[in-house]
């Protein structure tokens, strides 16, 4: 006679509606608890506090069946990143201990600073799934610490680490040593001790995972586990494409730019053609500027990314679980060699710049047809510094994403200084700052009044963050964007505020570049302004209440209320 869970793996095909709710919310639980783990665990300020990582569950195939909501650049090609490592090693050959590692951007990541770690999970003998996780490394070589802005090729940004499978007793944790893996690792970064604790807690993520995915088998039968992991990937696809053939059938267009490459002036423009038939879309970046020699440039696989980050955001649902089955629908091409889909060994550290132009146009292509579902232009950049110093042969690097204004919509306004859409970092608390780190302290944090854009609905406000220098020789490094060309308003909306930096020294006022690095000194102050977001229709249709409201709370000055809406206090 067999037991319950038996009978249940021999039935999966059917699954009793019930099981499959438990079972379906049990795995999202899960994905979600991989990614509290890893945050919780880490080791550095840029995973500890601002969350830049992600985790998910995979099936045997490596699908992706549910993610926890955290970096929506990261999740959106965990599953084809994975395949690149079982096209090198199938799963087949997979033992319970082994597990992928990459970060190479041009084996299916993105750039070297995400690493994948990928664990099988196994019931007995049976593999019935992957555990996955990504976590971006304080440093990872390079030729700057923390970041580096003019590597002239992929190999000068850091360690490559392509599609590979080791074995975690053996190679990295070799009972009280360290194993080879580990070592090889360490010996070429800066910060080991953060860097190796980041990777271990991306294991124990990955660990987490498996054991809840084993406690449904054990509960249910692998089979019918196995079953609603197949039926939740077939609930998002059938959502997506509901969602999809709502959206008028055509072909659109969009266009958006990131500022310069570094060296000349000359805007980089990224194209996208959507087109809409039935149930099913396409994205064709073709007529996008061509790869360029500086760190800008985005792997297909972030380009990709961005784009079904555009497209889930605009048109669907938030309740709909973002897994294999909502990519089902989306078909997205680029040219090789442009900046959208660049050949190697073109540097690409900076990829985000450019995918948020990805993410833009597709918005602004979507605005022709589906203008209520989309927003503004915002800060829309990632504006991420590096702040190191180098004291008695160790090296201290602080490493920081900063939010901005979000773009209006046609219903509310937009956000205030947060993180941008691709990437929804947290913000770092002064108080851990201040404990971690002796060679700069934070003097002032706000928002910047009258940084947004004005309309019906206004943009959100940028934010600033200034910070005094404490000791000489100290490194720093940026990359951004948003410097020279301001984010849009859209129908009749007006733009959202530039991003700059700048550094004090006595009393001059140096202006530093969005793509720059230079050394600081003791008492230099240096302050970053991020961008706002832009306004959403007719400043003239916005209401006093709304106006007043925004005066309250010193959002607008009394001059710009006047001079954006003719309001007069």
């Amino acid at each position: 006679m067999l037991d319950k869970s038996a009978a249940r793996s021999e039935t999966a095909g059917s699954l009793d509606p019930v099981d499959y709710a438990v079972i379906s919310q049990g795995l999202l639980a899960a994905a979600r608890e991989m990614g509290v783990k890893l945050i919780r665990s880490s080791y550095s300020t840029i995973i500890r506090e601002a969350a830049d990582a992600s985790a998910g569950l995979f099936d045997r195939e490596g699908n992706a069946v549910a993610q926890a909501e955290l970096i929506p650049m990261q999740l959106g090609t965990m599953s084809e990143i994975f395949r690149c490592c079982i096209e090198a090693y199938p799963v087949e050959t997979m033992g319970k201990d082994d597990f992928y590692i990459t970060n190479d951007p041009y084996s299916g990541g993105q750039h070297l600073q995400d690493v994948f770690i990928y664990s099988p999970i196994f019931v007995g003998d049976e593999l019935v799934g992957f555990a996955g996780t990504v976590a971006h490394h304080l440093d990872l070589g390079g030729g700057n610490p923390g970041l580096t802005t003019e590597a002239v090729d992929i190999h000068a940004e850091g360690l490559v680490l392509p599609p590979a499978r080791y074995n975690f007793k053996r190679d990295w944790q070799d009972g009280a040593q360290h194993g080879l893996l580990q070592r090889l690792i360490a010996s070429n970064i800066r910060v080991p001790d953060q860097t190796i604790g980041d990777f271990n807690a991306q294991f124990a993520a990955n660990s987490v995972a498996a054991e809840r995915v084993r406690q449904l088998c054990e509960r249910y039968g692998s089979g019918t586990v196995t079953q609603a992991m197949t039926d939740l990937i077939s609930y998002s696809e059938r959502r997506f494409r509901t969602a999809l053939a709502e959206i008028p059938d055509g072909v659109y267009y969009g266009e958006d730019a990131v500022d310069d490459d570094g060296i000349t002036d000359t805007p980089i423009r990224v194209r996208a053609k959507v087109t809409v038939a039935g149930d099913t879309i396409e994205v064709d970046f073709e007529g996008t500027d061509a790869q360029v020699a500086r760190n800008l440039n985005c792997p297909f696989a972030s380009t990709k990314s961005a784009t079904l980050t555009a497209i889930k955001a605009a048109l669907t649902s938030s309740d709909i679980p973002f897994n294999e089955g909502a990519k089902r629908p989306v078909t997205i091409k680029a040219p090789k060699g442009t900046l959208v889909n660049p050949e190697y060994p073109a540097p690409v550290r900076a990829r985000m710049e450019a995918a948020y132009r990805c993410f833009n146009s597709v918005l602004k292509a979507l605005s022709t047809v589906v203008p209520d579902k989309v927003i503004s232009g915002g800060n829309d950049t990632t504006l991420v510094t590096s702040i190191s110093h180098l004291n008695n042969g160790r090296y201290c690097v602080y490493l920081e994403v900063y939010g901005g204004g979000f773009g209006a919509s046609t219903r509310k306004d937009g956000c205030d200084g947060i993180d941008s859409p691709l990437s929804n970092c947290t913000n770092t608390p002064i108080e851990t700052t201040d404990m971690d780190f002796e060679h700069f302290r934070l003097i002032g944090y706000g928002l910047i009044p009258d940084s947004c854009g004005h309309g019906r609905q206004r943009g959100g406000l940028g934010l600033f963050r200034r910070f005094e220098i404490l000791k000489d020789g100290v490194n720093f490094a940026i990359y951004a964007d948003r410097f020279r060309l301001a984010p849009y308003g859209l129908f009749g909306g007006s733009d959202g505020q530039r991003a700059r930096c700048e550094v004090e020294r006595a009393g001059k006022i140096i202006a530093v570049r969005s793509k720059d690095t230079l050394i600081l000194r003791k008492g230099d102050v240096l302050t970053l302004y991020t961008a706002g977001g832009g306004g959403y229709g007719l400043p003239s249709e916005r209401s006093r209440k709304d106006i007043e409201y925004d005066l309250k709370q010193g959002f607008i000055t009394a001059p710009v209320a006047k001079a954006a809406y003719g309001f007069e206090i």
